[in-house]
C-alpha cells in the first residue's frame, strides 16, 4: 500500500494525492461477474428529487460480491487483485477447482496464488472465512455478518476492522470499528484479517471537478439559505445559524437521535465515542 504525491503542474493537482494501486494486479474485471448499475440522480419513481446533492458522475458496472462465503471447505485460488469504483476496498477474484468464479473483499496482505477458504475447522489465516465460535480470542476480522447466513455487513470498507473480544454463551463481544462493543452470535461468519487499501483514508482529491467524477454534486450550507429552507437559514449577513439542527429540525452534532426502545439495544454492550 502507498500514495502519491503529484507534481503542481496544474492547480488541481497542487494538493492532490493519489493511491499508488501497488497491490493492484489487473485492470480488466472478470465480465462474468459485472452488472448494470442503474444511476437515479436521487429522483424517485415519479421524477422527483427525494435525495438532493447526487447525480452526474461517471458510468460504473456493479461488480457481484460474494458477500456470504458459503461455499464451505472448499478452496479457492486467488487470480488477481482489482480495484472497484464501487467501494472504497479492493476486491480479489478468486476460483474454484470446479471452475467457478467469485469476487471477494480483498484484505490487506492478501497474495495472488494463495488459497482461501471457509469453514468451521479452517485455519484463521488472512482471507479466510470462520464463524466466531472457532476464531481465536483478540483476532483482527473484518467482513462480519450480523445474522448467520445473511452475508458480510459489517467492518467492510478500506482498512476497517474489528475485534474479537471475548465468548459467552451463544454470544461473541465484538468491539466495532465505530469504537462501539456490541454482542453478535458466534455462528455468524468473520473473515481473518482487515480490509484492504487503508491508505484511502490518506487521499486528497485536490478539486472540485473529482466530486462530481464521483456522482456528488455541489452542497449548500444550511447557514446560507432563507429560512423558507432551513432552520438556520436567514437573518443579515453573518448574523444568521443558531443551534446546528437538520432540515427537519433535529438537533445535530451530539444530539442522539438512537431510539431508547430499539429491539437491538440490549446487544450493546458500551455506545460507541462521541
Amino acid at each position: 500500500m502507498s500514495v502519491r504525491k503529484l507534481k503542481p503542474i496544474t492547480p488541481g493537482q497542487r494538493f492532490r494525492v493519489v493511491n499508488g494501486f501497488d497491490a493492484i494486479t489487473t485492470d480488466k474485471p472478470e465480465k462474468s461477474l459485472l452488472a448494470p448499475k442503474k444511476r437515479s440522480g436521487g429522483r424517485n419513481s415519479q421524477g422527483k428529487m427525494t435525495m438532493r446533492y447526487k447525480g452526474g458522475g461517471h458510468k460504473r458496472r456493479y461488480r457481484i460480491i460474494d458477500f456470504k462465503r458459503n461455499r464451505f471447505n472448499d478452496p479457492a485460488e486467488v487470480l488477481t487483485i482489482e480495484y472497484d469504483p464501487n467501494r472504497t476496498a479492493f476486491i480479489a477474484l478468486v476460483q474454484y477447482k470446479d471452475g467457478e468464479k467469485r469476487y471477494i473483499v480483498a484484505q490487506n496482505g492478501l497474495q495472488v496464488g494463495q488459497n482461501v477458504v471457509s469453514g468451521e475447522e479452517v485455519e484463521p489465516e488472512i482471507g479466510n472465512a470462520l464463524p466466531l465460535s472457532a476464531i481465536p480470542l483478540g483476532t483482527i476480522i473484518s467482513c462480519i455478518e450480523l445474522r448467520p447466513g445473511q452475508g458480510a455487513v459489517m467492518a467492510r470498507s478500506a482498512g476497517a476492522f474489528a475485534q474479537l473480544m471475548a465468548r459467552d454463551g451463544k454470544y461473541a463481544t465484538i468491539k466495532l470499528p465505530s469504537g462501539e462493543t456490541r454482542l453478535i452470535l458466534v455462528n455468524c461468519l468473520a473473515t481473518i484479517g482487515a480490509v484492504s487499501n487503508s491508505d484511502h483514508q490518506l487521499l486528497v482529491s485536490g478539486k472540485a471537478g473529482r466530486s462530481r467524477w464521483l456522482g456528488r454534486r455541489p452542497r449548500t450550507r444550511p447557514v446560507v439559505m432563507n429560512p423558507v429552507d432551513h432552520p438556520m437559514g436567514g437573518g443579515e449577513g453573518k448574523s444568521s445559524g443558531g443551534h446546528p439542527r437538520s432540515r427537519k429540525g433535529l438537533p445535530a452534532k451530539g444530539y442522539r437521535t438512537r431510539s431508547k426502545t430499539k429491539a437491538s439495544n440490549k446487544y450493546i454492550v458500551e455506545r460507541r465515542k462521541k
